[in-house]
């Protein structure tokens, strides 16, 4: 099958070279773009096809529109492979995609500790962040890549960025389609970092991460996936050894995330970005020792150097300890009198309380020659503005309130000033906000639900877009949105697909009435436009040739029977 292909031109353009390889859901190929000058290198993918039957090659179309809208979006990542063009030439599809000059992982990638070298804890962190950056994009499209593994991420050769490519494996996500995947049909390559729950079609966002987290063990320790073993009891990799110098953190981190039960790893690549960016290489502070720090390290002469944590323990406690100095030099020379500093502590009280006059004649009643009277003035000026902004706030969260404009409640609380009385009073208001939320939500949500099993997905996404952002359901939403809007998306072209099929046997009527089925929001909306006027045209012209030969048949036949009765009255029958 594959010599077969071998310089065969595809669509009359794309002329096949080279093989790159198999996957789970089709062949790969190298093609030269015969329409460039210098003929421009490419990816060609034969999408699998194990049957020719009617249904089957609809179901797999679908499939194959899935994967098309899919790259469209994904392409615009610069560390992802550009989507060029799709078509379909004897029952087969293909998808054609940007060539990425460089290196696989592979070549980088220590085999064993007796070939090559392992990677350094920076060149490993360095790594993550990188892929993880790529892998942050990908699932916020609602996408998982599902293979993830050395030979899939390539070194370009242009500026040394590392790129994600074979998309092949995210066709079965969204649509339930050959949920399982038997072991049989998993390339060599990619065994050991598939995760477990993609076995049984529970493919996470966070399988991902599971592979990424085995490829750095490997960087790490110069084994390779297959290599490692499993604890009988918890079924988690054991991978650190003492042959393994890493530290703790990180050690920690790559074993979060190749957890065997997705529940209990990272749940996303921007949980796994915040944690490793904690541990970027920089040099430790300058340390600020007292003197019974000094003392206590010639003591204790165990390390040349503290550990950061204690290190941190130890600048603390002599910043305290100077904060502390200047206080009782504070209090020792410039004490105010205590019936002073009472008064401005009951004027405190009564401020918080809600009473805003008498807080103020209290602190008016300190004489200016106190320590303490210019911040007593300024307490009264700080005072007077931030009770303004609170009674305000308030009454912009009691008009909403009424109005039920329940996020307006919310945004309008968060900007209360940090006044016990004013805090107490919006919050009354706040909580109630809440209430109305989640009512409304689950009232927006069953709709949502109801228009999706439909296959109505812009009513659904409409709907959905009503959810306050305040919503428990907050994550709940960001998914169902990106769900649907992809099946939209899909949806649209697919019907953009079945007009062209129509029109291609002059059913431009159904043709007219699929492209009307397409949203203005989908991204095939512009080109349904202008099939659609299209075809309308070609239906009124093919109507109107129609009427044009019935109307030349009954003028035909009553011209006969015109002739006839003229004969008939001069008996010449």
């Amino acid at each position: 099958m594959i010599n077969h292909i071998i310089g065969k031109l595809l669509q009359g353009r794309y002329q096949i070279v080279q093989s790159l390889g198999a996957g789970v859901f089709g062949q790969t190929y190298i093609a030269l773009d015969v329409d460039y000058p210098d003929n421009a290198k490419c990816v060609v993918k034969q999408i699998k096809a194990s049957s020719f039957e009617s249904n089957y090659l609809d179901t797999l179309r679908l499939l194959f529109l899935t994967e098309t809208e899919t790259l469209k979006l994904l392409g615009s990542h610069q560390q992802i492979p550009e989507f060029i063009a799709c078509f379909e030439e004897n029952k087969r599809f293909y998808l054609v995609q940007e060539y990425i000059e460089g290196h696989a992982l592979t070549a980088e990638l220590p085999i064993n500790q007796e070939w090559g070298s392992v990677w350094s804890e920076r060149e490993v962190v360095e790594f993550l962040l990188d892929v993880l950056g790529i892998l942050e994009f990908v699932h916020s499209q609602g996408v998982i890549h599902c293979d993830i593994k050395p030979e899939n991420l390539i070194r370009r050769a242009a500026d040394g960025k590392l790129v994600l490519i074979d998309f092949g494996s995210i066709q079965s996500i969204d649509f339930g389609i050959g949920a399982e995947l038997p072991i049989h049909r998993i390339p060599v390559t990619s065994l050991g970092y598939i995760p477990p729950e993609q076995f049984i079609g529970e493919t996470q966002p966070n399988s991902d991460i599971y592979a990424l987290g085995m490829i750095a063990i490997q960087a790490l320790t110069g084994l390779e996936p297959l290599q490692l073993k499993a604890d009988p009891y918890t079924n988690e990799i054991i991978w650190r050894s003492q042959n393994t110098p890493v530290n703790d953190y990180l050690a920690a981190v790559l074993s979060q995330m190749i957890r065997y039960d997705y529940q209990k790893r990272f749940q996303s690549a921007g949980e796994v970005l915040r944690v490793l960016k904690q541990m970027i290489w920089e040099p430790q502070p300058k340390q600020i020792l007292t003197p019974d720090i000094e003392d206590e390290k010639s003591q204790n002469p165990v390390s040349g150097k503290l550990s950061p944590l204690f290190t941190g323990m130890k600048v603390g406690l002599a910043a305290n300890s100077l904060l502390m100095g200047v206080g009782v030099y504070s209090l020792v020379n410039t004490s105010p009198a205590y019936s002073e500093t009472e008064t401005l502590s009951q004027a405190k009280k009564e401020y918080q309380a809600g009473d805003l006059q008498e807080a103020i004649a209290l602190v008016k009643s300190i004489p200016s020659h106190s320590n303490i009277y210019p911040e007593a003035q300024a307490t009264i000026e700080g005072w007077q503005e931030q009770w303004q902004v609170a009674a305000q706030q308030y009454q912009l969260a009691l008009a909403a309130s009424y109005e039920g404009k329940w996020s307006d409640v919310i945004d309008a609380g968060r900007q209360v000033p940090d006044i016990l009385y004013w805090r107490n009073k919006t919050d009354k208001l706040v909580q109630k906000a809440y209430i109305n939320i989640e009512a409304q939500t689950e009232d927006l949500l069953a709709k949502a639900y109801e228009s999706a099993s439909i296959k109505d997905f812009s009513t659904a996404l409409r709907y959905l877009r009503q959810i306050p952002k305040e919503s428990s359901a907050g994550a709940i939403v960001q998914d169902k949105l990106a769900e649907y809007n992809r099946k939209r998306q899909i949806r649209a072209a697919y019907f953009l697909n079945k007009a062209y099929s129509q029109a291609s046997f002059g059913n431009f009527d159904s043709a007219v009435k699929l492209l009307k089925n397409i949203p203005s929001d989908a991204l095939v909306y512009a080109e349904a436009q202008v099939k659609l006027n299209e075809y309308t045209q070609k239906k009124i012209a093919s109507a109107k040739r129609k009427n044009f030969s019935l109307s030349r048949n009954s003028a035909t036949k009553i011209q006969y029977f015109q002739l006839e009765n003229q004969l008939q009255q001069l008996n010449i029958r």
